[in-house]
C-alpha cells in the first residue's frame, strides 16, 4: 500500500486538480502550473494521511477479497484452495469494493481537501470567514479532519460515499479480475507462481484498465469531495452529475483520463508486487520457523 501511494501520489494530485480545479487546461499545463506556483512540494500535498492509513486500507481490501474468494470456493466447490471461478472473483471484488468505501471515504476526502485548498476562489459574492482566496484553509490532515467533523458532522466525513461506491465496486471488478487473468496468461507453463516481472506487469495493466474505466465516477467523486473547502455547490451525487454536464458537457466526465490511466500503471504495479512479495516472504519465514 505504501509503495502504491509513493509511486502514484504526484500524478494523483495532477488528476484531482484537472477534475475539480479550474484554469489548468491539459495535463502538461496542469503539471507546469502546480510546479510554478507551489514547487515540487505541491505534488505531494495531502499525501501524509493516505500514507499513514494505506496499510490498514490495503490489508482490509486484499484480505476481504482473498478470504471471500476462499469462502466461496469452499461453499460452492468444496475446495477453498482451488482456482477461483470468474463468478467467485467478481463477487469477491464487489464485496472488497463495498468494504473499501467504508474505510476509504474519509481518507479520500481529507486528501482531496488538502490537494485543493490552495485553488483560487472566484465567487466574489460569498464572504469567506478567516480565509482568503488561494490561502490554505487547513493546517494539516488532523486539522482538516477535525474541521470537517466540527462543521459538517460525521455525514460530512463521508461526503461522496455514493460516488465512491459507483466508482469502486465496478472498479475493483476490473482490477482484480484482469490481474488474475494477465498473471495466468504471462506465467510460463509449469511454474507454480508468477515471477516478479509478471506480477509487476499484470498489476500495472490491471491498474491502468481499472482507473481508465473508473474515470467518469472518479470525476464526480473528486468534485463532490473538493466541494466544501469554501462553499457547498453540490447537493449530492446526482446534482453534481447534472450540474457538471449542464455547465461543461459530456467531456467533463473524462477529465484526467490520460493521467488516471498513466498513474494507474506504476501505482498498481507497486501495489501488487509489494503484496505478492510480502506474502511470499512471510510464508517463507513461517516455513523456516515451523518446519
Amino acid at each position: 500500500g505504501i509503495a502504491s501511494v509513493v509511486a502514484g501520489h504526484p500524478l494523483d494530485t495532477v488528476k484531482t486538480r484537472l477534475q475539480a480545479g479550474q484554469g489548468y487546461g491539459n495535463t502538461l499545463k496542469c503539471v507546469l502550473t502546480v510546479y510554478r506556483n507551489e514547487s515540487v512540494g505541491g505534488f505531494f500535498k495531502g499525501m501524509s494521511f493516505p500514507l499513514a492509513t494505506i496499510g490498514i486500507y490495503s490489508s482490509v481490501v486484499f484480505g476481504v477479497f482473498s478470504n471471500t474468494q476462499r469462502l466461496l470456493g469452499q461453499l460452492r466447490h468444496g475446495d477453498a484452495a482451488g482456482a477461483p471461478a470468474l463468478t467467485d472473483m467478481t463477487l469477491a471484488s464487489v464485496v472488497a469494493g463495498v468494504v473499501s468505501v467504508g474505510i476509504g471515504t474519509p481518507v479520500e476526502l481529507v486528501k482531496i481537501r488538502l490537494q485543493m485548498q490552495t485553488q483560487p476562489y472566484t465567487k466574489a459574492n460569498v464572504k469567506l470567514k478567516n480565509t482568503v482566496p488561494g490561502f490554505p484553509v487547513y493546517r494539516g490532515p488532523i486539522h482538516c479532519f477535525r474541521t470537517i467533523l466540527q462543521k459538517e458532522g460525521m455525514a460530512g466525513a463521508y461526503r461522496g460515499t455514493v460516488a465512491m461506491l459507483l466508482r469502486d465496486v465496478p472498479g475493483y471488478c476490473v482490477y482484480f479480475i484482469p490481474y488474475a487473468m494477465f498473471c495466468d496468461w504471462i506465467t510460463p507453463d509449469g511454474s507454480m507462481s508468477p515471477n516478479p516481472f509478471s506480477i509487476w506487469l499484470a498489476g500495472g495493466v490491471a491498474g491502468a484498465i481499472s482507473w481508465a474505466l473508473s474515470t467518469p465516477m472518479d470525476v464526480v467523486k473528486s468534485r463532490l469531495q473538493a466541494d466544501g473547502v469554501y462553499l457547498n455547490q453540490y447537493k449530492g451525487t446526482l446534482d453534481c452529475i447534472l450540474q457538471s454536464y449542464q455547465n461543461e458537457g459530456l467531456k467533463v466526465f473524462f477529465r484526467g483520463l490520460t493521467v488516471n490511466t498513466v498513474r494507474g500503471f506504476p501505482s498498481s504495479a507497486a501495489m501488487f508486487l509489494g503484496y505478492e512479495l510480502s506474502l511470499k516472504a512471510m510464508k517463507r519465514c513461517q516455513t523456516e520457523t515451523n518446519p
